[in-house]
């Protein structure tokens, strides 16, 4: 059975494809715009291909049994169709509510006739390393809404959710949505950043027109809508924590002390 991981070079896909391989995969697939850039795993089989170029996408589908399927709302439709007639018979997705900007891909992922899985993250973790300039320069974030919440989760953590549901029965027509274990405030997550790097971050609160100033060298022209629709929606948003990590993968899902440990060296600077 061959496993083709779309975006196999980006943030979630190489770590699907490093845990099909270590789960003992004999034949995983990997889409990349640049086979010579992606360092992937050795026996990996490469295919150069991208999903917002369909045209590039029929040889990387042959033979294919099951897809993990990046985002890319604006080609899935055509995606999905190369990906039947090429015999794919199952695809795990990341998207989500069909409401959202995610939500184009399960809608379309549910009406291809495959078999399918949804994943669907709430906050990365690794969100937070937008927070390293500011941390290594002033040992401080500066945000507008130190009470507004959210379930972080690792991104290795949506991985191995997609590998098991990948490589075992049981999870077509399911929707998971993933969270990491804890509920926390934005002070929360700064303060264990501080003790992950051994060195105390302040949370500074300011005001929304300062908060975009802050972001805006790192995130450009998204940084007013983070700030808006991110940031002020998690101060009343009901975070629950989903128990579906460890439910798919037998194993607890990452807290975000334990996240920053791994990261420390990122604010430390």
């Amino acid at each position: 059975m061959t496993i083709l991981v779309t975006g196999a070079t980006g943030n979630i896909g190489r770590k699907v494809v490093d845990h099909l391989v270590a789960g003992g995969v004999p034949e995983v697939r990997a889409l990349t715009t640049n086979p010579d850039r992606a360092a992937l795993p050795e026996g990996v089989e490469v295919a150069v291909g991208y999903l917002r170029r369909v045209e590039t996408l029929p040889a990387a589908f042959e033979g294919v049994e099951a897809v993990y399927l990046a985002p890319t709302p604006e080609t899935v439709d055509e995606v999905l169709r190369i990906a039947r007639e090429a015999g794919v018979r199952r695809v795990v997705d990341l998207s989500g509510e069909h409401e959202s900007w995610w939500g184009g891909v399960a809608k379309a992922v549910e009406a291809s006739g495959l078999a399918w899985t949804h994943l669907s993250p709430g906050d990365f973790m690794e969100n937070t390393l937008s927070w390293a300039p500011q941390i290594v320069a002033t040992d401080a974030v500066r945000e507008p809404y130190p009470h507004g919440r959210s379930t972080p989760i690792a991104m290795d953590d949506i991985a191995r959710v997609a590998a098991v549901a990948l490589t075992t029965p049981g999870h077509e027509g399911r929707s998971y949505p993933l969270t990491g274990p804890e509920v926390l405030t934005r002070v929360d997550l700064v303060e264990r950043i501080g003790a992950a790097r051994g060195k105390p971050v302040e949370f500074v609160q300011v005001t929304r027109d300062e908060a975009v100033e802050v972001l805006r060298p790192e995130m450009g022209g998204t940084a007013e809508w983070y700030v808006d629709t991110i940031l002020k929606g998690g101060v009343d948003w009901p975070a629950q924590v989903q128990p579906a990590v460890e439910e798919v993968t037998g194993a607890p899902a990452t807290t975000f002390a334990e996240w920053a440990v791994r990261h420390a060296d990122a604010f430390r600077g």
